[in-house]
């Protein structure tokens, strides 16, 4: 397999002729990438894919790139039933993207992703199966650009990621990614920036171009960013809400919910950290909505040694209902999180939850990192139940008093080809606590392992 792989990956490269490229990075979002630098260059096949002129002055242009992932999964026990036995999926993730800029003011992007699943004995989960969709489709018109101001607006189907990806992410662990509809206004300085947005999540069904458009604002707010000099990042951001058919331990009903939240960090060599805490307030029903959650990641990344280890604990407060069945809401709504945010196959989510979470990462070579995780996990309130990583209501809990849900041990490798090429695989075991020996008859510890292609170009 290493000797396969290490040879694609070196016709890979061959291919693009990507040595002199290396500088080039491919980004989570792709429309954040910008080829215009490739506008002197000389010519080759990836170039030519990537900064297409289509007139003289070269200011009018194409780029293409996309993306192949291939995943394989297995599990053992993942509901945390005893016999239950092995379960597997194969997922496949096709990406294919055009970016048109029209001179400085102008573009248009537009992207096609297709995300399958097959093997699975219970068939494909909502986040694993998108056969063929638009997930990307906008025109940006940039109304002020100089060295200091950028200022543009963006309008269409388009995706979005702000922060750590604890509330508004674009999924990037699962097969099918997030998207929203709508328009968005950015403003962008050396050191501040920030982007207002109202949107529509729409809703998102398994086959060819069937998803529905919700034709409602669901989704709106402002996050912006401060950079300050020796200092730090800090993020400020308002996110608000609109769920007709809300479902907690509470019940169904109309959720309008609004969040106010800031996040402080910093990354890179030495001293490292993540502190983020948010409050929620509005209407469940004709019930009030009061709820919270903190966060603090504090790690120390030593460049100096071998290996370059970074050493990190986590610690996750998110606050759960105080007492079912009386009409307010406690229970912290993750809006649009990252699905992998407690592990590779979490069965758990950000809701009603307190984590420990040690971490420690070690680069073994420029290539290849590898990351160990122990992740502890409680109840945050013994009258509410736990959520699926969506935020969508699981299992109640109200009638029991066990608070500990249980262990994640995780490891993880990561070893990188090149720009366009990574290998990633990954095993979890999940130790079953008190609560889920009450709520299930006869449990089982939950095992997972996955092994995960992807190409991008």
């Amino acid at each position: 397999m290493r000797i396969k792989l290490s040879f694609l990956g070196m016709m890979v490269n061959l291919f693009f002729f990507a040595a002199d490229l290396s500088a080039q990075g491919i980004k989570l979002m792709r429309y954040d990438e910008d080829y215009s630098n490739l506008r002197d260059s000389d010519r080759n096949f990836y170039r030519s894919i990537k900064f297409l002129p289509l007139t003289k002055d070269q200011k009018t242009y194409f780029s293409f790139g996309g993306e192949v992932r291939a995943e394989y999964g297995g599990k053992i026990n993942e509901d945390w039933i005893k016999n239950q036995g092995y379960n597997k999926s194969v997922l496949q993730r096709y990406v294919l993207y055009t970016d048109l800029h029209m001179g400085d003011k102008l573009r248009f992007f537009a992207q096609l992703n297709s995300a399958l699943e097959s093997g699975s004995k219970y068939g494909p989960a909502p986040v694993d199966e998108d056969q063929l969709n638009v997930q990307n489709l906008f025109a940006e018109y940039r109304i002020l650009k100089n060295t200091k101001d950028q200022l543009s607006v963006r309008l269409g189907r388009q995706e979005i990621n702000y922060g750590s990806g604890r509330l508004i992410s674009v999924r990037e662990g699962t097969t099918a990614r997030q998207y929203f509809t709508g328009g968005k206004i950015m403003y962008t300085s050396a050191k501040f920036s920030l982007d207002a947005f109202v949107l529509s999540a729409d809703e998102v069904n398994p086959g060819v171009f069937d998803n529905v458009a919700s034709h409602q604002a669901n989704l709106w707010g402002a996050y912006s960013n401060l950079i300050v000099a020796g200092g730090g990042n800090f993020d400020f951001y308002y996110l608000g809400i609109r769920r007709d058919q809300a479902t907690f331990e509470e019940g169904t009903a109309k959720e309008m919910r609004h969040t106010i939240a800031t996040r402080y960090w910093k990354s890179g060599g030495g001293f490292i950290y993540n502190l983020e805490a948010a409050y929620q307030f509005g209407k469940f029903g004709a019930g009030n909505i009061s709820a919270w959650t903190s966060a603090i990641d504090l790690g120390y990344s030593f460049e100096d040694l071998k290996f370059k280890p970074s050493v990190n604990l986590r610690n996750d407060y998110i606050s759960g209902d105080k007492k079912a069945g009386d009409g307010n809401l406690q229970t912290f709504n993750p809006l649009y999180p990252k699905g992998g945010y407690f592990g590779f196959n979490p069965l758990i989510g950000p809701s009603n939850l307190i984590d420990l979470h040690p971490y420690l990462v070690l680069t073994l070579t420029d290539k290849l990192s590898v990351q160990t995780d122990v992740v502890f996990n409680w109840r945050y309130s013994a009258d509410d139940g736990i959520y699926r990583p969506s935020g969508n209501f699981n299992t109640e809990g109200s009638g029991y008093d066990q608070r500990f849900i249980g262990t994640t041990y995780l490891l993880s490798a990561d070893y990188r080809f090149n720009n366009y090429l990574s290998v990633s695989c990954g095993a979890q075991y999940f130790k079953v606590g008190d609560f889920i020996k009450d709520i299930v008859p006869e449990t089982a510890d939950s095992k997972f392992f996955n092994l995960q292609v992807s190409f991008k170009f």
